[in-house]
Order: C-alpha cells, then sequence, then structure tokens
C-alpha cells in the first residue's frame, strides 16, 4: 500500500504543527522552554521530511531512466547557510515565517543560529556550491563529492590588526542536513610496497589503512523539482585505540591511529610550508578522492554491471588540480580490481574525467616531490610512470624537440623531481577547460602550451556563473521584488528576461526606487558593522568593495595605497568637494601567506589612524571585516556601490565575486583580468571602469625588463603613499613593520602595482565624477544589473553539459 502524500506546507497552521511535532519529539524540548537554537532545528526537521520526499523521488527517476550521473569533485564546498537556499528553492519560505509567527517565534532570528558551512575558502568553494545548486534547478542528476571538515580552513579573528586563526567549530552541535551512509564506507590506504604476485599481477599492500564514511547532504533545485547529493567524506581508524599500549600507559600513543585519520579531516588547506604539511595535504586529496572513485565505481557495477560502459554512465569532473590523483586511482582500480589491460583502462579513464583549470599561478599547480609520492602512493607511482611513458612516446613521434618533451612530461625535472599533478589530469581527461575567454587563451599559450600542441581539440572555455537564486533572490529581495513590480516575475524561472528592466535605465521614477532598494540595503550592512565591529558609517557615503581572499596578485595593497594617497589629497586640500567614501575590506589571508597577513595588517593600521583623523572627518572610512564567510558576502554585496576587480591582468582566471556585485548593481573598477572581459561585453564600456596594463602588455613589459623604481619615482602620489609607509606613519609601535613591503615594491613588484597605480588613480577620480552624478550612476547600476543575465551558473552548467558531459 502506497504511503500517504504528507500534509501540504503551504498551510501554515499544518506546517506549525509539524515544527511543534519535531521540536517535542526529535529535540526534546518544549515550546516554553525551547531556545533559538532548538526552534531553528525543529524547523530544518519540519521541512527536511519533504525534501527527503523529493530527494528519494530523483534518485528512483534517475535509476529507472538508467541516466548518466555528474560527479563533481572538489577540495571545497563554500555552502555557505542551507536554511534559506533549501526553503527559498522548496517555495515555502513564507510559509514558514507565517507559521513561526503564530508560534511567536521570528524566523530572522532563528536563521542567524545556522552555522555557515565550513567546507570552502573562496571563489573555487563557492564556484562549486552554485554549480551543484544549477545542476539539481537543470534536473541533472549529479553527486558532488568533497571532505566533511571539522574545522573548516580557520575562523579568522583580527588582533591589534593581525590576523588570529581559530578553529571554525561548525559541527560542534550537529548538523540537521546531513545523513550518515555506514553503508557506504571504503578503505583508503597509504605507503607499504607495490610488487607482482605469483601470477604476475602487480598487488599493492598499504602499510596503513583508514576508513571514508560517507554523509550525504541534500541540494535542493529551483521549485523543489530535483534533490542531488552532496557527498563528504569522513575518516576513521580501523582501530580506534590500541588496548595493549593504553592498558600498558602509554594513553596518547594508543590513539595515534585515530589522530592520524581525523587530522586528515580537520582542516582545508593546511600550511605546507612544512615536509608534515605537505604530507598531509597529499594525504587528504588521495583519501577524498580514493573513496569517491571507489564510490562511483561500485555504484556503475550495482547498477550497470559492466565497468566498461563506464564512460557511458557517468562524468567525472575535477575541479582544479585538487582531485587530479583520481586519474591514476582509477586507473589502479580498472587495472588491479577489475583487471583490464592498461590501453584499455587508460580509454576508459579519459573519456570519463574532464578537467576544470582554475589558475596559472605556478604555486597552484600542484606537484609532489617524487621521494613523498613514491612514499605515500607507490602503486600510484608505478601508475603514472606508466601513463608518462605512453604520453612521451607519443609526443615523440610528432616532437622530438627536449624542451616540448619537458613541456608535456608528468615528471617535473627542472631541479628536485616532482610529480606535475595539471599534466596528469590533462593527459588524463578528453575536456580541459578553461573558466573565461582569456584565461583559456593564456592556458594554451603558456601552462599547456606543449600539451595543448600535443592534444589541439581538448581545451575549450567554460566561463564561470553564479546562480542568482543565491546571489539576487534570497540576498537582494527587495530589488527582486522591485524587479517583479517593473517587469512582471518571469525572471525568476527565465533570468533572461532579468534583461527587461534596462528599458527603465533612464526612468527617473524607477532610479529613484533603485536607488532606494540600494540604500536599505547599504543601512542594513552599516548597522551590521556599528553592532559586530563597533564602526559608525555613513550610508549616504559611496561603499568601495573589495571582498575576496588576501592575495598579492588580487592586489588588495593597490587599493590600499591608492587609499593612502588619497588620504594625504584630502588632508592637503579639505577645501575640495571630495565624495565621501567608505573602503570596505574582507578576505582570509592562507595560514603560512607572510605577506598576505601583512597586508592585513596594514590595512587595520590605516583603518585605526584614517578613522579617527579629524581633518578627514566622514570623507573616508576604512573598514577590515573579519570571518569574511558567505553570510557576510550576502549582506556586504547588496550595499556595494563600487567592485574592486583590480587583479594583475593574465593572472585572475575569472572570478565570480565580480559577478556577484554586478548583479546587484554594483559598478566594476577592474583590470581586463578574468571574466571583468566578459562583463565589460555585457554590460557595455560605458558602464564600467577599466584600467590598467593587459595581459599581454604585462607580459611583454616582464619580458623586456621591468623597472619598477623608475615609476614609482615618476608618481608623486605613489611616491609619498609609499614614504608614509615606509617611515612608520602606519605602525607608530614598529616604524620598521613595512621596510620590507615597500622594499620589494621598489626592487620587484611581480605583481606591477607601480605599472597601474597611476591609471588606477585617474580612474577612481572618474569614479567619483560618476558618482555626483546620482541618476547617471543610477542608470548604469540597473544596466549593470539588468544585463547579467549570461553570468548565470545555469548557463555555464548547461554548456558543461552539453559539450563535455553529454548529459543533455
Amino acid at each position: 500500500m502506497a504511503a500517504p502524500n504528507p500534509p501540504a506546507l503551504d498551510n501554515p497552521e499544518v506546517l506549525a504543527e509539524k515544527i511543534v511535532d519535531a521540536l517535542i519529539y526529535r529535540i526534546g524540548k518544549d515550546q516554553k522552554t525551547a531556545r533559538p537554537h532548538d526552534w531553528l532545528a525543529a524547523t530544518v526537521l519540519a521541512i527536511r521530511d519533504r525534501i527527503i520526499d523529493k530527494w528519494f523521488a530523483s534518485t528512483r527517476a534517475a535509476h529507472k531512466a538508467g541516466a548518466k550521473r555528474v560527479y563533481y569533485l572538489s577540495l571545497e564546498f563554500l555552502i555557505g547557510r542551507l536554511l534559506r537556499d533549501a526553503f527559498s528553492n522548496m517555495g515555502v519560505m513564507e510559509e514558514v515565517r507565517s507559521a513561526l509567527q503564530t508560534l511567536e517565534v521570528d524566523l530572522e532570528i532563528i536563521r542567524e543560529q545556522e552555522p555557515d558551512a565550513a567546507l570552502g575558502n573562496g571563489g573555487l568553494g563557492r564556484l562549486a556550491a552554485c554549480f551543484m545548486e544549477s545542476l539539481a534547478s537543470l534536473e541533472i542528476p549529479a553527486y558532488g563529492y568533497g571532505i566533511r571538515y571539522l574545522n573548516g580552513m580557520f575562523r579568522q579573528r583580527i588582533d591589534d590588526g593581525w590576523q588570529v586563526e581559530l578553529p571554525e567549530n561548525w559541527l560542534d552541535h550537529g548538523n540537521p542536513w546531513e545523513f550518515e551512509r555506514r553503508e557506504s564506507s571504503y578503505k583508503v590506504g597509504f605507503g607499504g610496497e607495490a610488487a607482482a604476485d605469483e601470477t604476475g599481477m602487480i598487488k599493492w599492500v598499504p602499510a596503513e589503512q583508514v576508513i571514508a564514511t560517507a554523509f550525504d547532504t541534500p541540494v535542493v533545485g529551483w521549485r523543489g523539482k530535483r534533490v542531488n547529493t552532496l557527498r563528504l567524506w569522513s575518516a576513521y581508524p580501523i582501530d580506534p585505540i590500541r588496548l595493549d599500549a593504553f592498558n600498558a600507559g602509554d594513553h596518547i600513543g594508543a590513539l595515534v591511529a585515530k589522530n592520524r585519520s581525523e587530522a586528515l579531516i580537520r582542516v582545508l588547506y593546511p600550511a605546507d610550508s612544512s615536509p608534515a604539511g605537505q604530507e598531509l595535504r597529499l594525504r587528504q586529496e588521495y583519501f577524498f578522492s580514493s573513496a569517491s572513485i571507489q564510490d562511483i565505481v561500485r555504484r556503475h557495477i550495482q547498477y550497470f554491471g559492466d565497468i566498461k560502459t563506464l564512460p557511458d554512465k557517468a562524468a567525472i569532473q575535477l575541479n582544479d588540480t585538487h582531485p587530479a590523483i583520481s586519474v591514476a586511482e582509477l586507473m589502479r582500480l580498472l587495472i588491479d580490481i577489475h583487471n583490464l589491460p592498461f590501453a584499455e583502462a587508460w580509454d576508459i579513464t579519459v573519456k570519463t574525467f574532464g578537467y576544470t583549470n582554475h589558475t596559472l599561478l605556478p604555486e597552484a599547480l600542484e606537484s609532489w616531490s617524487l621521494p613523498l609520492f613514491e612514499r605515500l602512493l607507490p602503486r600510484h607511482m608505478q601508475i603514472i610512470y606508466a601513463i608518462n611513458a605512453k604520453i612521451l612516446r607519443e609526443a615523440r613521434a610528432k616532437n622530438d624537440s627536449d624542451e616540448f618533451i619537458r613541456s608535456i612530461s608528468l615528471i617535473d625535472e627542472n631541479g628536485e623531481r616532482r610529480v606535475r599533478m595539471a599534466n596528469l589530469a590533462f593527459v588524463g581527461s578528453h575536456s580541459i577547460n578553461g573558466v573565461a575567454a582569456l584565461h583559456t587563451d593564456l592556458m594554451k599559450e603558456t601552462v599547456f602550451h606543449g600539451l595543448h600542441q600535443l592534444y589541439p581539440n581538448r581545451i575549450n572555455n567554460k566561463t564561470n556563473g553564479i546562480t542568482q537564486r543565491r546571489w539576487l533572490f534570497q540576498s537582494n529581495p527587495d530589488l527582486v521584488n522591485l524587479a517583479k513590480e517593473a517587469i512582471g516575475d518571469g525572471f525568476m524561472d527565465d533570468f533572461s528576461k532579468i534583461a527587461e528592466l534596462g528599458k527603465f535605465a533612464k526612468d527617473k521614477a524607477f532610479q529613484e526606487k533603485f536607488s532606494a532598494v540600494k540604500l536599505k540595503n547599504k543601512i542594513r550592512l552599516a548597522e551590521h558593522l556599528r553592532r559586530t565591529m563597533g564602526v559608525k558609517l555613513d550610508p549616504h557615503s559611496l561603499f568601495d568593495v573589495q571582498i575576496k581572499r588576501i592575495h598579492e596578485y588580487k592586489r588588495q595593497l593597490l587599493n590600499l595605497l591608492e587609499t593612502i594617497a588619497l588620504y594625504d589629497q584630502i588632508r592637503s586640500h579639505p577645501e575640495k568637494n571630495w565624495v565621501p567614501q567608505v573602503k570596505i575590506f574582507a578576505g582570509k589571508a592562507a595560514s603560512s601567506y607572510t605577506r598576505a597577513k601583512q597586508i592585513i595588517k596594514l590595512t587595520n593600521d590605516v583603518a585605526r589612524r584614517v578613522n579617527f583623523d579629524p581633518v578627514v572627518g566622514d570623507l573616508l572610512k576604512v573598514v577590515f571585516v573579519p570571518n569574511y564567510n558567505v553570510s557576510q558576502a550576502e549582506i556586504i554585496i547588496p550595499a556595494a556601490d563600487l567592485s574592486e576587480q583590480i587583479s594583475t591582468a593574465g593572472m585572475e582566471a575569472s572570478g565570480t565575486g565580480n559577478m556577484k556585485l554586478a548583479m546587484n548593481g554594483a559598478l566594476t573598477i577592474g583590470t581586463l583580468d578574468g571574466a571583468n572581459v566578459e562583463i565589460k561585453d555585457n554590460v557595455g564600456d560605458d558602464n564600467i571602469f577599466i584600467f590598467g596594463k593587459t595581459a599581454s602588455e604585462v607580459l611583454e613589459l616582464r619580458q623586456n625588463g621591468y623597472n619598477p623604481r623608475e615609476l614609482i619615482e615618476n608618481s608623486a602620489e605613489l611616491t609619498q603613499a609609499l614614504n608614509s609607509v615606509a617611515s612608520g606613519v602606519f605602525a607608530h609601535d614598529d616604524p620598521n613593520r613595512y621596510s620590507d613591503l615597500v622594499h620589494d615594491l621598489y626592487n620587484s613588484d611581480y605583481f606591477m602595482l607601480a605599472a597601474d597605480f597611476d591609471d588606477y588613480c585617474d580612474t577612481q577620480r572618474k569614479v567619483d565624477n560618476q558618482w555626483l552624478d546620482k541618476s547617471a550612476w543610477t542608470e548604469k547600476a540597473i544596466i549593470n544589473s539588468a544585463n547579467m543575465s549570461w553570468f548565470s551558473s545555469d548557463r555555464t552548467i548547461s554548456e558543461y553539459a552539453k559539450d563535455i558531459w553529454r548529459v543533455i
């Protein structure tokens, strides 16, 4: 007999009863004693029941259809809070709000109780989260695979201006969204040796093994039409305690296996400045890759029987180089476990994998020292040598140049021999994509030049996108309501229709309403920063925002030096008609990235001096918002007037923050880098502020000899700003704090701040002049919001699905 359908969720009274039932019988709390976190858990559990129904139905439908699945492997999934995402996509947000009101509970208060899932750091992880939501919204069967980090990257605290890293304890009180799958557990080995047995077959006998166990989280698509799975791996020892050692008094040593397994899932991107840190990173990457590939192969055999049909039913996408070891792992399973010959295994592997490259920075194209790799993964080292031999023989037949052979080899022999993971991902995939048109072109010319010559049809472009449902519909509901009032609600399901807003760009009445929405969002952000940081901001000021991980190539320092120059100008000429502005910075520096941490400290030192200077007053404020995460972004982005996308041209693969900010009506100031190029094409040259050297000009400068000292000495503003920093104006307690930073700018300036500084300052003054014309500024902001539909992750995923995965 079929189970009865659950009660409709559009009835607030029924929903309120379900929430109370969950509170009493699943949380164990009475209404009178329940705290906000209890109401949060009860509300999630009540709605989760309906999500589970959709989840099961989605899985059954995929099984029945024999559908090909997409498997997205990523070391990061920056999903943030899930309540609003899931409730909005299920279409029950207002019903939940009404139901809670009948119980005298405020939805916004309990929503704040949900921690951000500490599963990512920057754009890579947020892209993966957007892609998972779009996959479900487009009704494409998919699994995301990653690690269930216990403490994430870190929780950032600012002490005396310095970044302090603290554990992100997001799982301390459980996670109502996840389900442990004990049946989906796999052994993952490390070390030992790989040798032929008596039959001549290679057998790997690991010296150490851990258990990878799956935890599943439902990912709800728009309108709840499909629910996919985010599967995260937790690690457990085979024997959690050595009783003999414990009973002998070695209470710490008895738990070494437990501690080693937990180290795999403790922290995202452990510092790799030590040999132990490098080993942990490689162990992490193999741990989640092995568990994921074993799970994919097991599912395929269970439902389709024949491993040889794997490419027909599975599309595995590697999100950057972190899961590149999956190529060797699939080969190991096909050869050692399923007894396929090498050539057939390789054909299956290449047809199954796709690889997304996210960076041209050499340090981000991972490589591992040969001794470390071979000690930790001896069988995989054998397989990689075999793959390399095949590739190099093919290459030699086409081009006998030693330089060409060196460029494509999986083994880097320049100095210490190292395994090149990006090259492994490239040769092991039938498709290699960049994430913006410029980035894709540069891939062909630089890091993959040799491999592109060998495989000229593999590289393609898939410009990144963001989900408008999270970054507009949920984050900026007032702007959405204004759009509905103007053009109807068709854009909610067909986002290309948001372009109809463009016809109101010059409409004075609409401009006033649009500006009112922006001001309301700025007031909300100002209140948030007053409450959390004690800083007082004027929401009528220009909010100039740079929010992203702290890295030299993203050039927060360029923004900061211009701020110092502006500060000096305001003090020198307070009589001028200056535009009041707030410089908002946020982002984390990697734990071992000393210079990035120094830039955070300088930002806070500058803020301390500028913000309390009575001469400047409210004309200039500087704020560094600590612990930047998805929830912070959802408040900052709708309030931004100006979006800083100022990376050194040729170094930013794409960017996604640039898309979120422009979609919410911020004007971009940026270089022609990453997706800025395509944003300019979509919003029009007059609605974006472009400055600086192009990628080709940057390359030419480097090749012909770059002299930053000469440029600095020819720029009065930059010279004065650097003199202020070097002399200790912003570091009264340690005047030499920034002497090395200034020295490096004069003598190397790898990221070319000096080359772009004057043009950047001039462009900032153009921004000021435009801001003074409120109608013209608002017109440009409306045009930005209206012309960003192409940057929806739905479009990106549709391109992946059609061109790479072949699932639509």
